[in-house]
């Protein structure tokens, strides 16, 4: 029997009824976040978009979420030993259809959960198009990396603080929602917030992006806490030092100090990887690596997952398979995009049918995960 869902109005009601004083002021002591670590397999997987979609709002609207494509692609994934996926949300999504959406994430995550595979839930992002417009999406351009993805939420509502609390009823249904589900394995709150998109949509961008981003993510962090999720709260790190604590970036400082897990993405080579690592645990807390795998910046799965999952540090992968983000194609494809698949692929695992890209690769992640007997 299908499980009903509670209406969006109750479980937005039954969250607001949260008070300041029944929430954590900040984030969970180092000693929770290492049961909660203790508690979980070495997590591994991917960012996960379906084949059939160009973006978020793609898979998630109703029109375009297309469960049989997720579920055999999660299949695919559990072959490989992936045990948790990285999803990108969208607040527009929400926004049009409340019940439905949180119907079809909770669709999703069932899916996910048959093939032995959990999320982490991305809230927010601040990557590609500045600009999403709900309803149809747009083709994919030919030869370009991330040709539709959109920002989450845009510069209208970004750029404009009176507008945040718009956000409030999609933050805290999502998480009400889901706050106790064991599918979930982490909360993702803004996927690199302060990024300035330089080499795709810059002349597009906030001019004080930021500032914006950084002050919505104060709220979106006030608004959680507030729910109280059994899951980690966590705000990557992605761009300048991170090995001296001492010159940390503002923001910088504020994702590290305000999550309950650390996260960080790279997408250099093992050296690299290595010392920022070692940097981010002397924090003693669970370190995630939410993004990694460019094979031409040499960021690759062999020898970089066998390190991760030696130093229990969870590793997802950007891209799982050929589609329509087309992120086989490298982020300089948006100043020279390319006539045809690429001599060698930026990202991505799989073909379309499932098949690897890379045999030899695809036996070493088998050999990491455990999935190859």
């Amino acid at each position: 029997m299908k499980r009903r869902l509670p209406a969006f109005a109750t479980v937005l009601a039954t969250a607001l009824a949260c008070t300041a004083a029944t929430a954590a002021d900040g984030p969970w002591t180092a000693e929770k976040a290492r049961a909660w670590g203790d508690a979980h397999p070495w997590l591994v997987g991917c960012n996960y978009c379906p084949s059939t979609a160009i973006n978020q709002l793609e898979m998630w609207q109703a029109e375009t979420f297309d469960p049989a494509t997720i579920d055999r692609e999660l299949g695919w994934a559990r072959d490989l030993g992936f045990n948790s996926m990285r999803v990108f949300l969208h607040d527009a999504a929400h926004t049009q259809d409340p019940d439905g959406f949180l119907e079809r994430v909770d669709q999703f995550l069932t899916i996910a959960d048959r093939h032995g595979i959990g999320a982490m839930l991305v809230l927010f992002d601040g990557v590609w198009d500045p600009d999403p417009k709900p309803g149809k999406q747009r083709e994919p351009k030919p030869g370009l990396h991330n040709s539709g993805w959109v920002q989450s939420p845009g510069r209208a509502i970004l750029g404009d603080p009176s507008r945040h609390d718009e956000l409030k009823p999609y933050v805290v249904g999502v998480v009400s929602r889901f706050k106790d589900d064991r599918r979930v394995h982490a909360w993702d709150l803004f996927n690199e917030l302060d990024n300035p998109n330089t080499n795709s949509y810059g002349a597009l961008e906030l001019k004080d992006k930021t500032e914006r981003s950084w002050r919505l993510l104060k709220k979106e962090l006030a608004w959680i806490r507030a729910v109280a999720p059994s899951q980690p709260l966590t705000m990557g790190v992605w761009r300048n030092g991170l090995t001296d604590p001492d010159k940390l970036t503002p923001i910088n400082k504020f994702q590290i100090e305000q999550s309950d897990v650390i996260s960080f993405h790279d997408y250099h080579p093992l050296d690299k990887m290595t010392a920022d690592v070692e940097a981010l645990k002397k924090y003693g807390r669970p370190v995630l690596c939410t993004e990694y795998m460019a094979r031409g910046n040499g960021s690759r799965f062999d020898p970089i997952m066998g390190y991760l999952k030696s130093e229990k540090v969870a590793a997802y992968n950007w891209g799982f398979i050929d589609g329509k983000s087309q992120t086989i194609f490298p982020w300089d494809s948006w100043r020279k995009p390319y006539d045809g698949e690429p001599p060698l692929w930026f990202h991505d695992v799989l073909r379309r049918d499932g098949s690897a890209y890379l045999a030899d690769e695809v036996e070493y992640i088998k050999s990491v995960t455990g999935a190859k007997k």
